[in-house]
């Protein structure tokens, strides 16, 4: 029963004691321990700053990358309709520089076939006209091999030319 009800003696060493054991954990422990508490508070307090401002810059991050993608994408939407209209821009000018091509080879086509009309129908009417020479010289010698007949000729040609 002595360790249910502590004597008195008992009692004031324990009491002693932790008073003693408190001034020297006071004195030499309890300072280090506030200021190693203290530390470790501003610590977390810093490090929860930083991790506040890194989530900030993180998000201006994320929201600076998504302006750069949309201008990304707008500057490569505005190059395609630039390649697309110049590309439109070439075939259109192809065309009509085609077009003109084929004018031009007509024309020369055309140009061509007119003089070599013409140089068929010269050559066509002097056939024609060495043809008529002969004929009419075939003709003026079957009927003028007589003498008469070539007089009566002569005297009829000059009373025409008389005449005029």
């Amino acid at each position: 029963m002595g360790l249910v009800t502590p004597d008195y003696g008992l009692l004031f060493w324990a009491l002693l004691s932790f008073g003693v054991l408190l001034f020297i954990l006071k004195k030499y422990a309890w300072k280090p321990i506030l200021q190693a508490l203290k530390n470790r508070e501003e610590s977390i307090a810093r490090s929860m700053r930083m991790a506040e401002e890194a989530r900030a810059e993180i998000a201006k991050l994320q929201d600076e990358s998504k302006e750069l993608m949309e201008k990304a994408r707008q500057e490569r939407e505005r190059e395609m309709a630039e390649t697309k209209a110049l590309r439109e821009k070439l075939i259109a000018e192809a065309k009509e520089q085609a077009k003109v091509e084929t004018q031009k080879m007509l024309e020369k086509a055309r140009q061509q076939i007119f003089l070599e009309k013409e140089a068929a129908k010269q050559e066509l009417y002097n056939t024609v006209a060495e043809l008529t020479i002969s004929l009419t010289e075939k003709i003026l010698r079957s009927e003028l091999k007589d003498k008469d007949k070539q007089q009566e000729y002569i005297e009829r040609l000059l009373q025409e030319m008389s005449k005029n």
